[in-house]
């Protein structure tokens, strides 16, 4: 601060004579900054507000195999499936038991996270947390908008829709929610989309970018490895999570990752099972093809793995989102196209206009909500919060680099948009099926529906060209299911190997036999109504991990709360206030502002902020690969002479003057 007539400072004294009798020459700003940091001792002589930030592909890490999250993740998933093919009647029991007191006392859970995290990240979008970048300070996306937002239409892309597509929407159109609309009329019509489009848009959305969004932070800006239990640092001493609570989450995740995706797999396989016998001829022949393609295309899956085809498997997935595009067209353009046209807008009015009032929807509301609510809302719910990890960690990996407001919008509405566009294409061609000659229902009931997996082909069958048709979507649930295995295998690997990027292949495929077998299991439980089966175990699964994202979401604001950018902000805040202040007490109207050392400690703009504390300094101090101290320069981002390094236990606290308690939260000054 200054003006025309400030006060005396100590720099306004005589400079001190030099040993020679010259005057000493001042030092430069660089050293100054240099020799006042040395008196705080920040790690590696950097304060926190001005930290770049910390990518893990920086960071000296020993990865390697976590003996006890695979030993216990992979014990469990054995003994379960041992269970369930020895005994499928136990496990049927139970596992029906444990959905009924999920969906009784902890299906609130389901829902006040769907709602709550949509919100949440909206708000966070719009805040100044949304200028964060997942990366460094000056980092650019590795991807372009149009090459970023094709990816993530890619990992909205999957069986789900083709199994789901035309079946959900048809069979609410036909039972529609409890107290919405009557059955086969145009206002079921267009609320059974809007419910569709609630189950596989925005709230699906949210659930998977919290987890993206926090693990992209965590890796990309605090330099944490891509696991879990990473978020989780905030609540632990050091940062530490290497401990019992960090393998906890993991092995949650680990499970609830092979649990959903399991469940991609039984419905693709019983779908591919049917499009084969409609393609081919043959009779049918139930669950036991199911499993015979299971274990055919899981060899597929691992001859891949072992054989590090990686290369391979991009290209097929490419593949694969050009036919589902072109197979979304195909209806559009060959099936009632100006229907369609029509019907799509008055959808998306009705999914907003019907949005507080789906998502009001509670166990609360009597049996046949509940019964409604177990089938499809809050199993939703449940299947996404465990496919999260999986899609998750690939969203954060294609997203360094971008701001916070950027990922979450994109995340958000780039899927969700493509997503929900297919489902009302899909289900509005067959329900217009249905409208004009009741092709897919006779007597226009829902118990007249084919089966879930017929469904499809049964729309299909109304279109030109039905055969061939068939045969490429045969072939696209089979690409779905090898790419959604091997990358979900991958990911699971990379989780039980302490966030390797590059995995053990043995490992690898161990996890995906892993969720093979779970498919098989579920489709034992299942039994005639296979769907059944898979629903009930994904509820119940899913349920540890619905918890932990809670948690979740509050470690990763702790984390926002304490960014070297926020801290900035803060700064700025308080300099202004305290010289504004200050300024008018001295001088009234004539003052101006100059960055200088404050002369009473008051004034300092970061008086009230203890900027040496732990929760705000360690979390940048280099280690090598055991957890030593290090040093490193992060003016050239490169590590230097291990004499430089200064130990936890050499550095000096701070001078401070403290009228108040300090905190380490600059968002409560």
């Amino acid at each position: 601060m200054s003006s025309s007539t400030r006060p005396p400072h100590p720099s306004d004294a005589e400079p001190e004579p030099s040993p020679r009798g010259g005057a000493r020459k001042p030092a430069n700003r660089k050293d100054a900054t240099r020799s006042f940091l040395d008196e705080i001792n920040y790690p590696h002589n950097i304060h926190p507000a001005v930290v770049p930030g910390v990518s893990v592909e920086d960071q000296k890490v020993r990865y390697g195999i976590d003996k006890i999250v695979v030993g216990v993740a992979g014990g469990l998933i054995v003994a379960f499936i041992g269970w369930g093919v020895v005994d499928t009647a136990s496990l049927t029991a139970v596992s029906g038991a444990a959905l009924n007191w999920t969906m009784l006392n902890m299906g609130w859970a389901f829902n006040v996270l769907a709602i709550g995290l949509l919100l949440y990240l909206l708000y966070i979008a719009v805040s100044r947390y949304g200028r964060i970048p997942l990366g460094l300070d000056g980092d650019r996306p590795e991807y372009s908008t149009a090459s970023w937002a094709a990816m993530l239409f890619a990992a909205g892309i999957g069986i789900g829709i083709i199994f789901f597509g035309p079946f959900e929407p048809m069979t609410y159109f036909l039972s529609p929610r409890p107290g919405s609309a009557d059955p086969g009329t145009v206002d079921a019509m267009k609320k059974a989309s809007a419910q569709a489009a609630l189950h596989w848009g925005l709230n699906a959305w949210a659930i998977y970018g919290l987890v993206g969004v926090a693990v992209a932070y965590t890796s990309y800006r605090r330099g944490r490895v891509p696991l879990m239990s990473s978020v989780f640092a905030p609540f632990f001493h050091n940062g530490n999570t290497d401990n019992l609570a960090g393998r906890i989450i993991d092995i949650l995740a680990i499970l609830a990752t092979l649990f959903g995706t399991a469940a991609s797999l039984g419905i693709g396989a019983l779908q591919i099972g049917r499009g084969v016998e409609i393609f081919t001829g043959l009779g049918p022949s139930g669950n036991a093809a199911a499993v015979v393609i299971i274990a055919v295309l899981t060899a597929g899956f691992i001859a891949s793995a072992v054989s590090g085809v990686a290369r391979g498997i991009r290209w097929l997935s490419n593949i694969n989102m050009v036919l589902a595009v072109g197979l979304a067209l195909f209806f559009f353009v060959l099936g009632p196209t100006a229907f369609l046209l029509n019907f799509v807008p008055s959808v998306i009015v009705t999914y907003f206009a019907e949005l507080p009032t789906m998502l009001s929807a509670s166990m609360s509301d009597g049996p046949e909500m509940q019964a409604f609510l177990s089938s499809w809302t809050t199993f939703y719910w449940a299947w996404w919060v465990s496919w999260a990890p999986f899609v998750g960690v690939f969203v954060a990996k294609i997203s360094r680099g971008r701001t916070i407001r950027q990922f979450i919008l994109g995340v958000l509405f780039i899927p969700s948009s493509i997503v929900v566009m297919a489902f009302t294409v899909l289900g509005g061609t067959a329900i217009h099926q249905q409208m004009q000659d009741h092709a897919i229902a006779p007597d226009g009931t829902a118990q007249t529906l084919p089966a879930p997996e017929e469904i499809f082909f049964t729309v299909l069958d109304g279109m030109p060209a039905a055969g061939i048709m068939a045969g490429i979507v045969v072939l696209m649930l089979a690409i779905f299911f090898i790419t959604t295995a091997d990358s979900a295998s991958v990911v699971t690997s990379q989780m039980s190997q302490r966030g390797n990027p590059n995995p053990k292949r043995r490992i690898t495929v161990f996890w995906g036999l892993c969720m093979a077998g779970i498919a098989v299991v579920m489709l034992l439980i299942g039994g005639q109504n296979a769907l059944t089966g898979l629903q009930n175990l994904i509820t119940v699964t899913a349920l540890p991990f619905t918890l932990i994202m809670f948690v979740m979401a509050v470690a990763f604001h702790k984390d926002l709360r304490r960014d070297p950018m926020v801290i900035r902000e803060q700064y700025s805040r308080w300099a202004v206030d305290k010289s504004v202040r200050h300024g008018i007490d001295e001088y009234g109207d004539d003052f101006t502002f100059s960055v200088e050392r404050a002369p009473d400690s008051k004034w300092a703009a970061g008086a009230d902020f203890d900027s040496s504390a732990p929760e705000v300094t360690e979390w940048y101090r280099r280690t090598d690969e055991d957890g030593n101290p290090v040093a490193y320069d992060y003016e050239t981002g490169e590590f230097t002479d291990s004499h430089d390094v200064v130990h936890p236990g050499e550095r000096a606290a701070a001078p401070r003057v403290e009228p108040d308690a300090p905190s380490t939260d600059p968002e409560r000054k």
